[in-house]
């Protein structure tokens, strides 16, 4: 949800709860589980479950990798879930021309910077900035370049913009901003 007005600009930014963040994190799960179910059957000697086997995996060495495997693979979907519970990284972007002051907020990991937030007057931003790289894996993205805080990302990079959709909002942001547009 984005709202704009003649003087403010609002824009929400989606954090890390993502259905791709949520596939991700049920699928590693689901096999980091796996591994430890086989490699605890082999350690013991009998199936925990019927589907996987103990037989063929011996627990030295078979067994133990798969163990360690399944237990690498649950802290990695415990973090995928954590962040996704925590929903880091979202937050909002917020222009106004009366007052004069932007504000960028996002939350963080737990601690004492969950929050991130960065207020600035508007007379200080320099330039939209636009990168677009297209070698192996597409990544395109909006900066902003402000006076003394150098060049703050404003959109996640994993959102699969078109070039199209990045210049669209490049040039409304810039337009409302009255600031250049730059590309590098």
């Amino acid at each position: 949800m984005n709202w704009r007005s003649e003087h403010i600009w609002i824009e929400l930014i989606r954090g890390s709860r993502k259905t791709s963040n949520f596939c991700w994190a049920c699928i590693l799960f689901l096999g980091s589980l796996g591994f430890l179910i086989v490699g605890t059957s082999s350690y013991l000697g009998r199936n925990l479950i019927s589907v996987f086997p103990y037989e063929q995996i011996v627990f030295f060495p078979q067994g133990i990798v798969m163990s360690f495997y399944g237990i690498a693979g649950l802290f990695i979907s415990s973090y995928l879930w954590c962040t996704m519970l925590l929903n880091i990284g979202s937050g909002y972007d917020r222009f106004d021309r009366k007052e004069g002051i932007g504000c960028i907020f996002r939350w963080g990991f737990p601690g004492k910077n969950r929050r991130i937030f960065l207020r600035f007057f508007i007379k200080d931003i320099q330039a939209i900035k636009i990168e677009s790289k297209t070698i192996l894996y597409p990544r395109r993205v909006l900066y902003i370049e402000i006076w003394g805080q150098g060049v703050i990302p404003l959109i996640n990079t994993d959102e699969n913009f078109t070039p199209r959709q990045i210049e669209q909002k490049a040039v409304e942001l810039a337009d409302f901003l009255d600031v250049p547009i730059e590309i590098f």
